[in-house]
């Protein structure tokens, strides 16, 4: 039976990763390994389960029925393994999804205390600043910021961070000081991390809303650059509190137009869809949501 199962687990994972390898790897399986285990479950059940090429394993529509049917047992079994042991204690492996900055910043430095926590549990960091697709990817929990895109995923919203302007000293000491958003047109600005097709930006005054057209020559796509180059002094950029908490800290960067709010961005905790969220993606949700609640961000 343990054996059935663990065949079937890394079934799951080798399904969603389109690798053999990769998930073997995970398991602590040679790609032989895992090629043969597989093998033998197909000889179990009667019925070929991938489509094997050189590049990669892909499933059969039997194999992609196979695995609809199997994962809610999967995560079933998991949750009633949780609640029976009854003291909170979390195994297995857990899929995070989440960019490179956040992570990085406000995710990576709080794991110590969570994984003290549970020591019987393995963390798969799938740090990326493109979007992931949770069900192909096999991911567990995947943390996003800002608006998130229809699907048929569930998503908890964990915090909300204000969204404010900077830029260095020498850069503010060169160009002046902006006192109101209508003087960003005579600033350089740096594009990024999040554009919307307009380049707009809004800010909220005393129940009013204003928003500016805005124009710069440099853009870029990720966060940590955009803090790079403002630090550089290359104009103002716009990011949210944890993303230049550091810099403002330490002085690099100045908060500009402090009087002028902008709209806030906000953290979810998105889980697949299909399935209920596993008890170690919920525990971390739950985590983090308590840690961000004392580092000044809001709920």
């Amino acid at each position: 039976m343990n054996d059935r199962l663990q065949a079937l687990r890394l079934f799951q994972r080798a399904a969603r990763l389109g690798s053999f390898s990769r998930a073997g790897r995970e398991r602590g399986l040679s790609q032989p390994s895992a090629s043969r285990i597989i093998a033998e479950l197909e000889r179990a059940i009667g019925a070929t389960l991938f489509i094997r090429t050189t590049r990669a394993v892909t499933l059969t529509e039997a194999g992609a029925d196979y695995l609809a049917r199997i994962e809610p047992l999967i995560a079933s079994l998991d949750e009633a393994d949780y609640i029976v042991r009854g003291t909170g204690e979390l195994r297995g492996t857990l899929q995070v999804a989440l960019s490179s900055s956040f992570g990085v910043r406000e995710v990576i430095p709080r794991l110590p205390e969570f994984m003290a926590r549970h020591p019987l549990l393995r963390i798969n960091l799938q740090i990326s600043d493109e979007r992931q697709n949770l069900v192909i990817e096999g991911v567990d929990i995947a943390l996003r910021l800002g608006v998130l895109s229809d699907s048929s995923a569930i998503a908890r919203k964990l915090a909300t961070a204000p969204r404010l302007l900077v830029a260095a000293p020498i850069y503010l000491a060169r160009a002046g000081i902006p006192q109101t958003p209508a003087e960003l047109a005579n600033h350089a600005v740096i594009i990024g991390p999040v554009a919307n097709p307009e380049q707009r930006w809004s800010f909220v005054r005393d129940t009013r809303r204003l928003s500016v057209r805005v124009d710069g020559r440099l853009s870029i796509a990720v966060n940590e650059g955009a803090m790079a180059a403002a630090v550089a002094g290359l104009g103002i950029a716009r990011t949210s509190s944890w993303g230049c908490r550091a810099e403002l800290a330490d002085g690099r960067l100045r908060q500009v137009l402090a009087d002028w709010p902008m709209d806030a961005v906000d953290l979810h905790a998105v889980f697949p869809g299909g399935r209920a969220a596993s008890p170690a993606a919920r525990a971390l949700a739950n985590y983090l949501s308590a840690a961000l609640a004392g580092s000044g961000i809001q709920h």
